[in-house]
């Protein structure tokens, strides 16, 4: 049994079907892939578009969604092993992943880091748990990593370019300027698809306290090495938009700083100019723009930009529920675990 927790865990070749398979979805939206099987969908932090495009994507293929809040509408999960459970938890993972398999045939799994202790939180272990405790396959719905918009955001590149190969595409990850410290999710996830799918890939970011967590650079690099591309760090903004053909924004915090916001603002207060603006933009070569959303327009990005022709953020936001139907039809189809 295979879950879906990471997109290095799978084959380029398995990437390219997926594509493939969300591409169809795109043209011709209902299906029977999830006809009789069913999908908890368990949110520990707020949800727009991931909760609607899993909901509505199961609709879709005939299937049934079920949302759960540990800790508002369901128990609160402890997910410690050994822990003695005097606290605010109700229940362990251990019993909660395992009935919940004898209930549905998904389980998707939306939890944040607690952007205290970074050493932790890279361990992932809420869904780490429920992958392991699970007898059904597991989808991450977005943790330290977001491998559903992946997905999504190469299959808007792959529509707008016209071309599933995406070699020789200069693309910049850029850091932008956000009020608070904000998820390296989608910045690790945007560094590892971009480098699979063999681009020229620049990290932009403020400083060197800005690099993302050396697993992902190190997939960066593996990526590089086995399907071409390259991979640079930048700190210079206009040096790394000329002639992009891809910039990818978004906001995230200093691993370093994680826990010690106060330390972190004045770095963060001094880089407001890495906004995406028209003036960058005009370095590029015709680049596009994308954006994971949500996006705070002329914090994060201009509305000049966010409103241009060459802004394909809405293809992506779209693509989100073409992509989480392909991969949940193709997880559906294993044979069942058990119990």
């Amino acid at each position: 049994m295979r879950h879906f927790l990471s997109t290095q865990d799978w084959s380029r070749d398995e990437l390219d079907a997926l594509l493939a398979q969300a591409a169809a979805f795109k043209r011709t939206p209902a299906g029977t892939q999830l006809a009789g099987k069913s999908i908890a969908l368990l949110f520990f932090n707020p949800s727009m578009r991931t909760r609607t495009s899993f909901e509505l994507g199961a609709f879709q293929l005939g299937g049934h969604a079920i949302v759960l809040q540990p800790g508002k509408d369901a128990w609160p999960i402890e997910f410690e092993l050994g822990a003695v459970m005097d606290g605010e938890a109700e229940e362990h993972v251990a019993e909660v992943a395992r009935v919940l398999s004898r209930y549905v045939d998904l389980i998707g799994v939306r939890a944040f880091p607690k952007f205290r202790d970074w050493s932790v939180d890279r361990e992932d272990r809420v869904i780490q748990a429920f992958a392991r405790h699970a007898r059904v396959p597991v989808i991450n719905m977005e943790t330290i990593t977001h491998p559903m918009q992946e997905l999504a955001h190469i299959l808007a590149l792959q529509q707008h370019f016209g071309t599933s190969d995406l070699r020789g595409r200069k693309y910049v990850l850029t850091w932008t300027y956000h009020p608070r410290p904000l998820n390296t999710a989608v910045a690790n996830s945007a560094l590892q698809i971009a480098t699979r799918y063999g681009m020229d890939v620049t990290l932009l970011c403020p400083t060197p306290e800005y690099l993302l967590d050396a697993r992902y650079m190190e997939h960066a690099r593996r990526n590089v090495a086995a399907h071409g591309g390259s991979l640079s760090i930048s700190h210079d903004p206009q040096a790394a938009y000329r002639g992009a053909h891809v910039v990818y924004a978004k906001s995230w915090g200093a691993l370093a700083y994680f826990g010690r916001w106060e330390q972190e603002q004045p770095i963060r207060d001094a880089h407001r100019h890495f906004i995406v603006d028209e003036a960058k933009m005009a370095l590029t070569d015709h680049g596009v723009f994308s954006h994971c959303l949500p996006l705070r327009r002329n914090v994060k990005a201009t509305d000049a930009v966010m409103d241009a022709a060459s802004c394909i953020a809405i293809d992506e936001a779209e693509n989100r529920l073409h992509v989480q139907k392909a991969v949940m039809a193709s997880l559906a189809a294993q044979p069942r675990g058990a119990a």
